[in-house]
């Protein structure tokens, strides 16, 4: 299950997928993107607007500086702000 976080982070994108992100003033480099999916934000009313706010989950294997692990990055279209979700070790 791993620890859930919620934090947010600043990510630096590529052709729209996260390469890098930097969390507690440390950067991790994404080697490889395990899984990716999208849900629709339950919380916004669907006849508010033609485009529903959606929310991109990344599952991605990132390390630095000896850190290595599995992390979750969300990327929320209506904030366009991105969270740690979850870190497994």
């Amino acid at each position: 299950m791993g620890h859930v976080y919620g934090v947010p982070v600043d990510v630096t994108e590529q052709d729209g997928r996260p390469v890098r992100f930097v969390w507690e003033r440390r950067v991790y480099n994404v080697r490889h993107i395990v899984d990716h999916w999208v849900t629709l934000r339950a919380d916004w009313p669907s006849e508010a607007q033609e485009r529903l706010p959606q929310r991109e989950h990344w599952r991605v294997e990132a390390g630095g500086r000896g850190a290595r692990g599995v992390y979750e990055l969300q990327h929320d279209s209506a904030s366009d702000r991105w969270l740690l979700a979850r870190v497994w070790d």
